[in-house]
C-alpha cells in the first residue's frame, strides 16, 4: 500500500520516553515476548523488537519529578496500537496483560464503533498507552 507521492516509507522506530525504563522493559520483554535489541545505559535506552515493530525506551530525568502524560491536554503520543494475528491470541494477550504488575485497564477487548475491528486499551507501569488491535480479514 505503498503511496506513490510519499518520500517516506514507515516508521522505522518509535521512541517513547518512560518513567521506570526496567519496569518498561519488563513489560515488554517479559510479558509481551519482545526481544531487547540493543542498549545505551549511558543515554539511558533500551531497543525493543517484535520482529515487526521496533520502540526505543527511554528513561525520562526524575531529577525535578515529571509530568505523567494527559491525553486531553499534552501535544505527542496518544497511544500505541499494536497489531494481533487473531481474536484468541487478542483475548490471550488481554487476560495476560490485564494481571501484569502496574497495568491499568481503560477498557476490555470490544468492537471498534460498529465493528469489525476489535480493540482494547491499557496503560502499561510507566503509563504508557497500549492498544492491542485485530483486524478480521473477510
Amino acid at each position: 500500500m505503498q503511496d506513490q507521492n510519499a518520500l517516506t516509507l514507515g516508521i522505522d522506530h518509535l521512541g517513547l520516553t518512560v518513567s521506570d525504563l526496567e519496569l518498561t522493559r519488563r513489560f515488554f520483554v517479559d510479558c509481551l515476548g519482545w526481544k531487547v535489541v540493543g542498549e545505551n545505559p549511558a543515554y539511558p535506552a533500551v531497543f525493543v523488537a517484535d520482529g515487526h515493530s521496533r520502540l526505543t525506551l527511554w528513561q525520562s530525568d526524575k531529577s525535578d519529578g515529571y509530568a505523567a502524560f494527559d491525553r486531553r491536554k499534552n501535544v505527542g503520543l496518544h497511544h500505541v496500537a499494536l497489531k494481533v494475528a487473531d481474536l484468541a491470541t487478542l483475548d490471550a494477550l488481554y487476560a495476560r496483560v490485564s494481571q501484569w504488575p502496574g497495568v491499568v485497564v481503560e477498557f476490555a477487548p470490544e468492537r471498534v464503533g460498529s465493528g469489525p475491528r476489535i480493540h482494547c486499551m491499557v496503560r502499561e507501569p510507566s503509563g504508557l498507552r497500549l492498544e492491542f488491535v485485530y483486524t478480521p480479514t473477510a
